[in-house]
């Protein structure tokens, strides 16, 4: 076998060769992978037991937490025709700015004058309704009269029928002597005939005693008549008496008539009087309707009608108005599986649209951008996407919220729950089972803890 001396050139040139094959697979290098494993491992270990504060993920959308501030529709109470738009879309306004002028259509109201002609006619009735009131003390004052002239002239009546009556006592009386001295005078001429059938008298005493007979008939003849015509006019005074209560009776009822119809002449005027000053408000209040006023500071949009001379029905939307001071809140919905987690009071952290964060879910300290809330209501109506809404105030403890947020911004949330390690999180999440939470609790002094 030849063996050939390696020059110094080629022990040169194969020592290099050597050297870069030991460089490039590592023969002379000790491996760390160990070393990274046990790091890894060891650092698992750790990163399992940091704690981590469960919560419940939910997005939703900026609102107000008063009803008078979020943004409203701003109707027309009547219908009317657009005849001039004050403001255009964009603009803002004050409280009571005009936005819309509107005139009538309906020809009830057609009228320019409408509100004096109701006014006169108003007056007018006003006066009637005076005018019959007058009437009836007028009328009160004529049957006072006819009553005391009636009793006047009833008062002399009867104290005619009390002279009749005693008359008619006389006149009795005058009858009955008379009825005696025919008596006596008929026992005279019978004695007076036999004496002068035996010739005892004259001629002349018989003929003396036939008249004095004849004048006690026509004594008691007209004592007869006294007494008749003495009670015939009792009758006549009585009648008279009677034709006089009916007579006044009929004029007093008359004059009661005309003051009852003065009364409800007057009653008829105060119900017309009241639907006349009703229809005069109503008309005033529509006058004023023709202009359609801002309710509150805000900016207008979402004009639903356009142009000029467009009819407007009753109730219809013109145009939206969003406040200009609101008292910011979140409002989010939560699945029906995480109602229960939730309480009044509970801390809660908003990532919102267009404000930049960070956001770690289970170290929120360690969260950069986000904002600080509180739930103050949750609904106990399911809501029509499945979900109940929650509404969240501001935290004032907290950051501040934008200053400049608009309503709607798209808001995502994170309901802090209770601190618990990871790798429990992780066995829960693997398992389905749900998390911890915290009951919040009143103390004595008014503010809340966590049980």
């Amino acid at each position: 076998m030849n063996i050939q001396l390696l020059t110094p050139d080629i022990e040169k040139t194969c020592g290099q060769k050597l050297t870069a094959f030991d460089h490039v697979y590592l023969n002379n290098r000790r491996s760390t992978v160990r070393k990274w494993f046990w790091g890894i491992i060891i650092f698992l270990v750790i990163f399992l037991f940091l704690p981590w504060t469960q919560n419940i993920q939910s997005s939703g959308y900026v609102t107000t937490l008063r009803q008078e501030q979020r943004p409203q529709e701003l109707n027309n109470i009547i219908p009317g025709r657009v005849v001039k738009w004050w403001v255009k879309e964009g603009d803002f306004v004050k409280k009571g700015d005009t936005i819309v002028q509107l005139a009538e259509i309906k020809d009830a109201y057609l009228d320019p004058n409408l509100l004096q002609r109701t006014q006169e006619q108003l007056n007018n009735k006003q006066a009637a309704v005076e005018y019959y009131g007058s009437k009836v003390g007028s009328t009160g004052q004529q049957i006072t009269a006819l009553e005391n002239e009636r009793d006047i002239k009833l008062n002399a009546i009867a104290q005619k029928i009390q002279q009749v009556k005693r008359k008619i006592e006389s006149d009795s009386a005058e009858l009955q002597a008379a009825s005696n001295e025919m008596q006596v005078a008929v026992r005279q001429i019978e004695g007076a005939t036999k004496m002068y059938d035996a010739g005892v008298i004259p001629l002349t005493e018989y003929e003396r005693r036939k008249v004095q007979l004849q004048n006690v008939k026509a004594k008691q003849l007209k004592a007869e008549n006294n007494y008749n015509n003495s009670k015939q006019d009792l009758i006549i005074a009585q009648l008279d008496q009677s034709g006089t209560i009916q007579d006044y009776a009929e004029k007093i009822s008359k004059a009661q008539g005309d003051k009852f119809q003065a009364l409800s002449q007057i009653g008829t005027g105060k119900a017309e009087i009241a639907k006349l000053e009703v229809d005069y408000n109503n008309y005033r209040i529509r006058s004023g309707q023709y202009f359609v006023l801002a309710p509150q500071d805000g900016q207008v949009i979402k004009a639903k009608k356009a142009g000029l001379n467009e009819i407007v029905k009753e109730g219809d939307i013109i145009v939206e108005i969003v406040p200009r001071q609101v008292e910011y809140a979140a409002e989010i919905w939560v699945r029906p599986m995480d109602l229960q987690l939730l309480n009044i009071g509970q801390k809660v952290r908003f990532m919102f649209d267009g404000y930049p964060a960070i956001v770690f879910s289970g170290w929120p300290r360690a969260s950069y951008g986000t904002f600080g809330g509180k739930v103050v209501a949750i609904e106990t109506n399911r809501s029509e996407n499945g979900k109940f809404r929650v509404l969240v105030a501001e935290d004032k403890e907290d950051r501040p919220w934008p200053k400049d947020m608009k309503l709607g911004n798209g808001a995502v949330s994170f309901a802090l729950l209770k601190e618990v390690t990871i790798w429990y999180e992780l066995w829960r999440n693997v398992n389905g089972f749900p998390p911890d939470y915290y009951k919040i609790k009143e103390e004595g002094n008014g503010k809340a803890s966590k049980k």
